[in-house]
C-alpha cells in the first residue's frame, strides 16, 4: 500500500539521518538527499493554487445548484456549513489548549524549526491591510503571491456568479475548472507515486538535525490532531442524542457496521451502503436518507476544517510561530471553504489541497506538510470514522425537519 510505503520511507530516512548524525556524516545527507527532498516538496507545492481555485469553483457551483433544488437542499447545505465552520472554530480554541497541556517534547522543536522552516513564511499585514487584502486589485498577482484568502474568495464569487449564467456558459465554466482540477490531481498523483523517495530524503535530513526524537514528535502530532477528530466524533453522538429520532442507544447500535467499514476501508464512499442501512434502522425517512447521505459523501467532510486547522496550528506551535487573531481568522475562513472542494478526494491528496492553503493564509511555511503527509494514514482513520458517524447523525437531525421541507419541494 503506497501510504504505508510512504510512512516506511519516512521512518527509514529518520533512522538513516540519526545514524549519520551520530557518526558525524550528516554532510553527505545535506549534499545528496536534501536537494531530492526539496525537489519533491516543490513539485507538491506547485499545484496548490490552481488546484484549490478549481476545486472551490466546482464545489461551490455544485452546492449552489443543489441549493436551488428546494428547501430540503438548502436545509441540508446550511446544516453542513454550520458544522464545518463550528468545527474550525472549535479547533482554533481546543488545539492550543491541548498543546498547552501536552506540549511538544522538549528540545525537539528547535531541530524541527532548523530543518523545516527553510521556506520563509509570509508575514501577516496589519489588521486593516489584512481586511482590504480580501479583495485585491489583481487576482493574478494575488495568485502569484499565493495569497490564498483572496484567491478562495474570488473563486467562490466566480462560482456563484457562474450559476447565474445560461446553461451553455455555466456548463462551459464548470467543465473547464473541473478539467483543470482533474489535471492537477493527475500531477499530484505522479508526485505522490514517488512520495516514499521524497519523504525518505526529507526524513533523512530531519533525522540528521533532530535524531530519533523526531519519531516521538510525529507520534505526539498524530495524537494531538486525532484528538480534534475525536472531538468531532463525540459531537456526532451529541447531535444524535439531542436531535435524533431514535435516541442515543439506538444510534450507537445502528452506526457500528458503518464505523467498521470506515475503519477497514478509510473511505466514506465505501461506507455509504451501511450508512443507508443505519438510517433505515433508526427510522429515518427513506427520502431524507437517500438525499442527505449521498450529498454528505460528496460535499461534506465534518472533520475537514477542524483537523486541517489543527495541523496548521500544530505546525505553528512546532516552529514557534506566534499566531494572532488575524491568522486564526484567516485559517478558519480558508479551512471552511477549501473543505467543500476536497471532500471526495483521497486522504493524501486532500491533505495537500486543503492544509497547504490554510498554512499559506496563516503566514506559515508549507514545508512541514511534506513530512506530516507521510503519517496522515493514521489520523485519516479517525477522520473517516468521525465523518461517517457525523453523516448519519446529521441525517437524523435533518429528518426532523424533512416533512415540511419535502412538502414544499413536491
Amino acid at each position: 500500500m503506497p501510504t504505508w510505503l510512504t510512512l516506511g520511507g519516512l521512518l527509514a530516512g529518520i533512522v538513516l539521518g540519526a545514524y549519520a548524525r551520530r557518526a558525524g556524516g550528516e554532510g553527505w545527507i545535506e549534499a545528496v538527499l536534501s536537494p531530492i527532498g526539496t525537489l519533491w516538496l516543490n513539485a507538491l507545492q506547485i499545484t496548490i493554487v490552481p488546484l484549490v481555485a478549481s476545486l472551490v469553483i466546482t464545489g461551490m457551483m455544485h452546492m449552489a445548484r443543489a441549493a436551488q433544488a428546494g428547501r430540503m437542499a438548502a436545509l441540508t447545505l446550511g446544516t453542513f456549513a454550520s458544522i464545518l465552520v463550528g468545527g474550525a472554530v472549535m479547533a482554533a480554541f481546543l488545539t492550543p489548549a491541548i498543546l498547552a497541556a501536552f506540549p511538544v517534547p522538549e528540545g525537539v522543536a528547535e531541530g524541527f524549526a532548523a530543518d523545516l522552516a527553510n521556506v520563509e513564511a509570509g508575514p501577516l499585514p496589519a489588521f486593516g491591510d489584512f481586511l482590504t487584502s480580501f479583495i485585491p486589485t489583481n487576482i493574478i498577482a494575488a495568485a502569484a503571491e499565493t495569497a490564498m484568502i483572496p484567491v478562495v474568495i474570488f473563486a467562490a464569487a466566480l462560482a456563484i456568479a457562474a450559476t447565474r449564467l445560461g446553461p451553455i456558459q455555466r456548463d462551459a465554466i464548470a467543465v473547464f475548472f473541473a478539467s483543470i482540477a482533474n489535471a492537477m490531481l493527475v500531477i499530484i498523483g505522479w508526485v505522490l507515486k514517488v512520495a516514499p523517495l521524497g519523504v525518505f530524503a526529507l526524513g533523512a535530513r530531519l533525522g540528521a538535525n533532530v535524531g530519533l526524537s523526531a519519531v516521538a514528535t510525529l507520534g505526539h502530532y498524530i495524537l494531538v490532531v486525532s484528538a480534534i477528530g475525536v472531538a468531532v466524533f463525540a459531537a456526532a453522538y451529541l447531535i444524535a442524542a439531542i436531535k435524533g429520532r431514535a435516541g442515543l442507544p439506538a444510534f450507537v447500535r445502528a452506526i457500528l457496521p458503518s464505523q467498521a467499514v470506515a475503519l477497514s476501508t478509510q473511505s466514506s464512499l465505501a461506507s455509504l451502503p451501511p450508512m443507508l442501512a443505519a438510517a433505515r434502522r433508526l427510522g429515518i425517512a427513506e427520502d431524507t436518507a437517500d438525499f442527505v447521505l449521498p450529498m454528505a459523501v460528496t460535499v461534506f467532510r465534518a472533520t475537514g476544517p477542524a483537523m486541517n486547522l489543527a495541523v496548521a496550528i500544530y505546525t505553528a506551535h512546532l516552529l514557534d510561530f506566534e499566531l494572532g487573531a488575524a491568522a486564526i481568522f484567516a485559517g478558519i475562513v480558508v479551512a471552511s471553504l477549501t473543505t467543500l472542494g476536497s471532500a471526495s478526494l483521497p486522504g493524501s491528496i486532500s491533505f495537500v489541497s486543503a492544509i497547504g492553503p490554510i498554512s499559506i493564509a496563516m503566514g506559515l511555511p508549507v514545508a512541514p506538510l511534506a513530512i506530516l503527509v507521510a503519517v496522515e494514514v493514521l489520523p485519516d482513520i479517525v477522520r473517516t470514522i468521525a465523518n461517517v458517524t457525523m453523516n448519519v447523525a446529521v441525517t437524523g437531525a435533518i429528518d426532523r425537519h424533512a416533512p415540511a421541507a419535502a412538502g414544499n419541494d413536491a
